[in-house]
């Protein structure tokens, strides 16, 4: 501890006294160990969280986009670099060196350059945004950091085998197998937008037409359109599911169909993984309203599945990146220390 110390990675926060014997010292990272900044590059905002190696926040902020991004776009990518560029502004001297920054992107990550799938768009990240120099960074799908969040903090906790499944303005499952993220030969496991779909003999699929039907704008269109004319229709999904709550009969009706829509997903991946355990998150699925009517469709469609609501909402993303992120960090400062 006593070359920890001297290198800053480490400090004595306080006492502890034992049975017997002297007190001993409690130590927590110190400054020297240093920050990351972890960052969720979502559809509708921007989250970033500057936090410790141990997990303590230092900052965080949100950021609203202008509008919904179905993918990394400019908007997202000038946003990102505005919200890395505003925490290293507000660094302070106790925070230490910035040792890593994990930016969650909402589309699949591929590093390795062996990949047999079409490009990713990971690189649209960097069109308005450039890096901090000799700063490591790691990419990592929304989605899979979602599910090493629940898997770490939420409604997975201590489960080896279960999926994650978003369902909001985009939807994507994050495959977690023997304590495993699964990610794929292309890296892209849980892609499921690309699921075929419509699939009938009149109809051809169409790339990414299943996401264009169960995301939420999609799914809020429908709900205008079909919503009779003698009332006034809900705004947006939270008004929806607000309205549901209080009892309104034709909000039931859309969110039970939608569930509906919901559970078959679930079914169907349940069918290729067989998890037995599914979390359901995103702006949308993770409000519970939607679990009884999707646990009735599973449970008539599939095998017995457990379906759960999120119990990290919209920090799940964030809480995942991060954790990787001090992880990366933690691995350097180790390896840098014995070297």
């Amino acid at each position: 501890m006593g070359e920890l110390s001297k290198l800053g990675y480490v400090e004595v926060i306080g006492e502890v006294q034992g049975l017997t014997g002297r007190k001993a010292a409690m130590y927590r990272l110190g400054s020297g160990a240093g920050h990351i900044i972890a960052i969720d590059a979502g559809s509708t905002h921007i989250r970033l969280r500057v936090s410790t190696l141990d997990g303590r926040a230092l900052y965080s902020r949100t950021y609203r986009l202008g509008s919904n991004q179905r993918h990394l776009s400019a908007e997202i990518s000038s946003v990102v670099d505005q919200a890395v560029r505003e925490a290293r502004d507000k660094t302070e001297e106790s925070w230490g060196p910035l040792r890593v920054l994990g930016i969650a992107v909402p589309t699949r990550v591929s590093d390795d350059g062996a990949s047999n799938a079409s490009p990713t768009r990971q690189s649209n990240l960097f069109s308005d945004f450039e890096p901090p120099n000799n700063i490591p960074l790691i990419l990592e799908n929304n989605v899979n950091c979602a599910a090493i969040a629940e898997s770490k903090y939420g409604s997975a906790s201590g489960r080896a085998d279960f999926a994650f499944l978003q369902v909001g303005v985009k939807i994507g499952m994050g495959v977690v197998l023997k304590g495993e993220l699964v990610r794929g030969r292309n890296g892209a496991a849980g892609e499921i937008s690309y699921l075929p779909f419509p699939w009938t003999p009149t109809s051809e699929p169409v790339p990414e037409e299943l996401e264009n039907y169960i995301g939420s704008e999609a799914f809020m269109h429908r709900v205008t359109n079909a919503w009779p004319v003698d009332s006034e229709a809900p705004e947006d999904a939270a008004a929806l599911f607000a309205m549901a709550e209080q009892g309104n009969d034709t909000a039931i009706v859309h969110i039970k169909r939608h569930a509906e829509d919901i559970g078959r997903l679930v079914a169907a991946c349940v069918s290729i993984i067989d998890p037995g355990f599914v979390v359901l998150g995103g702006g949308i699925g993770s409000n519970p309203v939607l679990l009884p009517y999707v646990q009735e469709a599973v449970d008539r469609l599939s095998y017995p599945t457990q379906i759960v609501t999120s119990s990290l909402g919209t920090n799940a993303t964030l809480l995942g990146i991060a954790k990787l992120a001090a992880e990366h960090a933690q691995e350097r400062l180790m390896g840098d220390n014995a070297a």
